[in-house]
């Protein structure tokens, strides 16, 4: 299957980075049936797509009618079995490696043999998740940074099974999406995450230690390093529960201690303070974002 045989993408998750995924898929002139658990989900995932085509519209960037064009290409769906309509299907659930596992499972059965099956993980590893299927060849990584529509990065992560010809079709069909693809081989964190988790991991510690405040750190990074966010701002921006997954991947796989999360990290998950999503991370939001 060739970038000219895909013409619906089904997206699997309406959260955040899958809503992101769904709307620049809609965006490049792509079908999108997206999916999710509940309808709570999907209709939270909608309303994310609208305020974002909203400030684009504001922008100047979009104009109304385009923005309705965009909303008129995702289909909602609580049935994976719809799955079967698309050509190539990105999933970006919980980053659990048990639920993409089972995911997969049951993706590889819904969908035809010659699909495509991607997954937005930002460290797990794609050959574990590519063995839940029985197209270990046609099972690819498709790491999207959020904001989704905003940053250009697509990491294309290739599992020991994945073939060129997939690794060829999910770089051709990002760069249709206006992305910027890097392939990549299937290491924990892959690129990003693997230097930049780390560096956010520091300023915890050093937060935790009492170096200077969380408004002195990141100020600090910003005005010495020319850093557009502080690292704490960023966690607070990706979710603190989302890049402690993320070190425990790279703690655990590589046995390394370079990689041992903050113990605060652990803290802060367990009261709720999980950054923007929350309204309180290391820094305070007043209500959840």
């Amino acid at each position: 299957m060739g970038l000219d045989d895909v013409k619906t993408i089904g997206v699997v998750g309406a959260g955040t980075m899958g809503s992101g995924i769904a709307q620049v898929v809609a965006a490049a002139g792509f079908n999108v049936v997206l999916r999710d658990v509940s309808e709570a989900a999907l209709d939270r995932g909608f309303r994310i797509i609208e305020r974002s085509l909203g400030k684009l519209v504001k922008k100047g960037k979009f104009t109304e009618e385009t923005s309705k064009g965009v909303l008129g290409r995702i289909r909602k769906t609580l049935n994976l079995q719809d799955m079967r309509e698309a050509d190539l299907v990105i999933e970006a659930a919980f980053e659990r490696m048990e639920v993409k596992k089972e995911l997969f499972g049951e993706l590889d059965k819904v969908c035809r043999p010659e699909v495509t099956l991607a997954s937005n993980t930002s460290s797990l590893s794609i050959t574990e998740i590519a063995s839940s299927t029985s197209r270990p060849d046609k099972v690819v990584g498709m790491h999207f940074f959020n904001p989704v529509p905003v940053l250009t990065l697509v990491e294309i992560v290739q599992g020991l099974t994945t073939s060129e010809e997939t690794m060829e079709l999910a770089y051709q069909v990002a760069r249709k999406l206006g992305k910027s693809p890097i392939k990549t081989k299937d290491q924990p964190g892959f690129i990003v995450n693997r230097i930049l988790v780390p560096y956010m991991n520091e300023a915890a510690f050093a937060y935790m230690e009492g170096v200077g405040s969380a408004e002195e750190i990141d100020q600090a990074m910003k005005w010495g390093a020319n850093m557009p966010i502080g690292p704490l701002a960023l966690f607070d921006l990706v979710g603190i529960d989302v890049a402690l997954d993320v070190l425990e991947v790279l703690y655990r796989e590589f046995g390394d201690p370079k990689f041992r999360p903050a113990p605060i990290l652990r803290q802060m998950v367990r009261a709720g303070y999980l950054g923007r999503k929350t309204g309180k991370g290391f820094f305070d939001y007043g209500e959840k974002v």
